[in-house]
C-alpha cells in the first residue's frame, strides 16, 4: 500500500511538473506578399536615364498600351514638357511626358481605376493622364509626391474613377526631379496648366525594354 501511494505520488508529481512547463515556443507563421508580373522600361532623357517598372500584370491595359508605345519606337524623341506644382512647395508636383502629334498617336485605351488595380498614386508612381475615362492615349506622369486625390474613390459624386497607375520609377527619381526643376516658360499652356508647360522641353533619346520579373520570381 504504501509503495503504490508512493508510486501514485510520484506519478502526480511528474504530471503536474509537465502541465508547469513552460509551452513549447511556437514558430511565427510566416505570410509572404504576392508578386506580380512586371517589366522594366528604361527612358534615357538629355539629363539622364528613368527606369520604370510596369504593372502588367495588374494593369494589363494600361501597361500594355505604354509597351506598344516603346516597341513601336513612337516615344524615341517625344518629350517631358510639363511639370505640375504642389502650391506652397515647389519641389513636389509631377511632370507630363507624351505627344500631340498623330502621326505617333495610337487609339484610346480603356481605364483602369486603381479601385480595380489595387495601385496607388504614391512618389514615383508612373499614371495616365486623360479627359473622360477611356481617351487616354501617349501621355504619361511621373509622381514627385504622394496623392491619393488622384485614386478612384467610388464614394465621391461625378466622375470619381480617378486616373490609372500602371507603373513606377525604381531608378532615376533624381533625373525626375531634375526634369521637375527644369525652367518654364511663364506665357505658354491654357487655363490651369498656363505657366507649367517645360522651357525647353526635356527630351526622351529613348525608351527601351529592360529586364521582365515573371510572376513569383
Amino acid at each position: 500500500m504504501v509503495r503504490l501511494f508512493v508510486a501514485m505520488t510520484l506519478v502526480l508529481a511528474t504530471t503536474a511538473s509537465a502541465q508547469n512547463a513552460a509551452p513549447s515556443p511556437v514558430a511565427p507563421k510566416v505570410t509572404t506578399a504576392p508578386v506580380y508580373a512586371t517589366v522594366r522600361v528604361v527612358l534615357t532623357t538629355k539629363l539622364g536615364a528613368i527606369t520604370l517598372e510596369l504593372e502588367k500584370e495588374r494593369a494589363p491595359i494600361t501597361s500594355g498600351n505604354f509597351l506598344r508605345y516603346v516597341d513601336q519606337r513612337r516615344f524615341d524623341g517625344i518629350s517631358f514638357y510639363r511639370r505640375s506644382l504642389v502650391p506652397g512647395d515647389p519641389t513636389k508636383g509631377f511632370i507630363q511626358g507624351g505627344t500631340n502629334d498623330p502621326k505617333r498617336l495610337l487609339p484610346p485605351i480603356a481605364h483602369e481605376p486603381t479601385s480595380k488595380t489595387g495601385l496607388k498614386h504614391v512618389v514615383g508612381a508612373v499614371s495616365v493622364p486623360r479627359w473622360a475615362p477611356g481617351t487616354a492615349q501617349g501621355d504619361f506622369t511621373i509622381l514627385l509626391v504622394d496623392a491619393p486625390e488622384m485614386d478612384a474613390n467610388p464614394a465621391a459624386s461625378g466622375d470619381n474613377l480617378g486616373y490609372a497607375v500602371f507603373g513606377r520609377v525604381v531608378e532615376g527619381m533624381d533625373v525626375v526631379r531634375k526634369i521637375h526643376a527644369a525652367p518654364t516658360s511663364p506665357i505658354k499652356g491654357q487655363g490651369a496648366m498656363k505657366g507649367e508647360m517645360l522651357a525647353p522641353p526635356i527630351t526622351i533619346l529613348t525608351a527601351r525594354r529592360g529586364e521582365t520579373k515573371p510572376k513569383g520570381g
